[in-house]
C-alpha cells in the first residue's frame, strides 16, 4: 500500500514536498517518473535507472499485456523481479491507448506528433516531419463501448478487449506499487458531447476499478473531462469523492500549454491532500507549471525519445538552440567539432567522458552506444532539475527558480 505526507509547503505557490512510502521504497516529491513501457527505458537497463537516481518507473499495462504477458511476468514472479529493479514501479491502466490507438491516430496527435494541437512541435528532426505527413490519415484500431475497449493489437492484428476488471487484473499481475483506474483518454479534437460521454464512462469504471483492484496496490483515479471547465470541475468533485489512494490528472489538456495550464487551475482547487499526477506530461517548463500548481509526479516519454532523436537537454545557462534554450541538436553539422560536453554544467557519466563532436559522430553513424549515452544524458538532467525543484521548495524559494529557468535571459 501506500502512505502519503506533505513535509513542506512553498510560501508563494503552491508547490510542496512530499513523501511516498510504497512497499519498494520511498519517493520523495516533486518527481520524474521515467516510462518503462516494456518493463525497461529504451536503451538503458534498470541498473542504469537506479545508478541515475530514478526514484520509480512507470511500466505500461497495454503493452505488457501483449508481450511478454502479464500472466507470465506474474508466473515469473512480477514486474520487479522481471525487470531488475527494486524501486517503487506506477502502471498505467491501458486507457491512454484508446486515444493513441483511436481517435489519435485519425487525428495525428500523440506520440509522433505534439499533443497540443495549436503548438507548433518542437522536435527538429525532419524525418519526424516527414512520418507526420506520412501517417496523417491511420486506422483507428479501438473500439469504445461502455463495457470497455476492443484493440486491435499492432502487433498481429488480433483484438483485445480490456475493461475495469481486465486492466486490475493486468495490473495485479504486474505487481506494481501504484496503479491506475480504467479510464478513456480523449483527443483534444473531441467535441464537448463525446468528451462528456467519456469522462461518465471513466466515472463508471472508477467505480469498477475500486472494485477489482489488488487491495495490495495503490489504486489512483483519473480525473477527464478534456478542455471543458464544467466537465474538469464534475470529474474533479466525483473522483476526489472515491476512496482512491492518490489522483491522476489525464486526458486532453487542450490545445495548447496555457490550455493545460488552465486545467489545473480548475482541478487542484478542488483536490485534497492525497498524491496527484499529471499523466503523460514532462517537458522543461511543463514541470515547473505543473510543480507550481501542486502537482506531485509526472512521467513522459519525452527525455529519452528526444534524446534518441538527437536532442540533448542543456542548462539555459549553457544557451540551447535558436528554437529552445533547454536543448541542442547534436545531428547539426556545428557540433562536427565542438569539444564541449553535451552541457558544459552537466556531471552525468556522458557529459564527463565525451564530447558534443563525438556525440554527433555516433549518432551519424548510426552506432548503438550513442543512444544509452544520450538517453543517460537527458535522463540525469531530469533528476538534477528535480532534486533542484526540491532543494528551492524547501529553501522557500521555488518561484526564484522557476524565473531563472523560464524567464528570456
Amino acid at each position: 500500500m501506500l502512505s502519503f505526507e506533505v513535509l513542506k509547503q512553498d510560501g508563494q505557490t503552491s508547490a510542496r514536498i512530499c513523501l511516498m512510502k510504497t512497499a519498494h521504497g520511498v519517493i520523495e516529491t516533486p518527481s520524474f517518473v521515467p516510462v518503462a513501457t516494456l518493463g525497461s527505458v529504451r536503451s538503458l537497463d534498470s541498473c542504469d535507472l537506479e545508478a541515475l537516481g530514478v526514484q520509480c518507473a512507470l511500466a505500461n499495462t497495454y503493452h505488457l499485456h501483449l508481450k511478454p504477458g502479464d500472466e507470465l511476468i506474474r508466473r515469473l514472479g512480477g514486474l520487479h523481479r522481471f525487470m531488475g529493479f527494486s524501486r517503487p514501479l506506477f502502471s498505467d491502466s491501458g486507457g491512454f491507448q484508446a486515444f493513441s490507438y483511436g481517435l489519435g491516430r485519425e487525428h495525428n496527435i500523440g506520440k509522433i506528433g505534439c499533443i497540443f494541437p495549436q503548438e507548433r512541435a518542437d522536435d527538429e528532426s525532419a524525418r519526424d516531419k516527414k512520418e507526420n505527413k506520412k501517417e496523417s490519415k491511420r486506422e483507428n484500431l479501438t473500439r469504445i463501448s461502455d463495457e470497455g475497449i476492443a484493440f486491435k493489437s499492432m502487433y498481429d492484428g488480433a483484438w483485445h478487449f480490456f475493461d475495469a476488471e481486465r486492466s486490475m487484473r493486468i495490473q495485479s499481475n504486474l505487481g506494481s506499487d501504484i496503479i491506475m483506474a480504467f479510464d478513456e483518454c480523449t483527443s483534444p479534437l473531441s467535441d464537448y458531447d463525446y468528451t462528456r460521454r467519456a469522462m461518465q464512462r471513466t466515472h463508471d469504471w472508477a467505480g469498477l476499478s475500486l472494485r477489482y483492484h489488488d487491495q495490495n496496490q495503490a489504486l489512483y483515479g483519473i480525473v477527464q473531462g478534456g478542455w471543458f471547465e464544467d466537465l474538469r470541475r464534475e470529474s474533479t468533485e466525483f473522483i476526489a469523492s472515491l476512496p482512491f489512494e492518490g489522483i491522476a490528472i489525464g486526458g486532453s489538456l487542450g490545445n495548447c500549454k496555457a490550455d493545460m495550464h488552465q486545467v489545473l487551475d480548475w482541478v487542484v482547487p478542488g483536490l485534497d491532500e492525497r498524491p496527484r499526477h499529471l499523466l503523460g506530461i514532462g517537458e522543461i517548463d511543463d514541470i515547473f507549471e505543473g510543480v507550481q500548481r501542486g502537482m506531485d509526479t509526472f512521467d513522459c516519454v519525452s527525455p529519452t525519445r528526444i534524446a534518441r532523436r538527437g536532442n540533448l537537454y542543456i542548462h539555459p545557462l549553457s544557451g540551447g538552440s535558436v528554437s529552445n534554450k533547454f536543448r541542442i541538436n547534436i545531428k547539426s553539422k556545428i557540433y562536427e567539432e565542438d569539444s564541449r560536453p553535451a552541457d558544459p554544467l552537466c556531471r552525468c557519466p556522458t557529459c564527463q567522458s565525451y564530447s558534443r563532436a563525438y556525440l554527433r559522430h555516433l549518432y551519424v553513424a548510426r552506432e548503438l552506444s550513442y543512444f544509452r549515452l544520450a538517453s543517460i544524458h537527458n535522463l540525469h538532467f531530469m533528476m538534477r532539475l528535480m532534486e533542484e525543484i526540491r532543494e528551492s521548495i524547501n529553501k522557500g524559494s521555488f518561484f526564484d527558480l522557476k524565473k531563472r529557468w523560464l524567464e528570456p535571459s
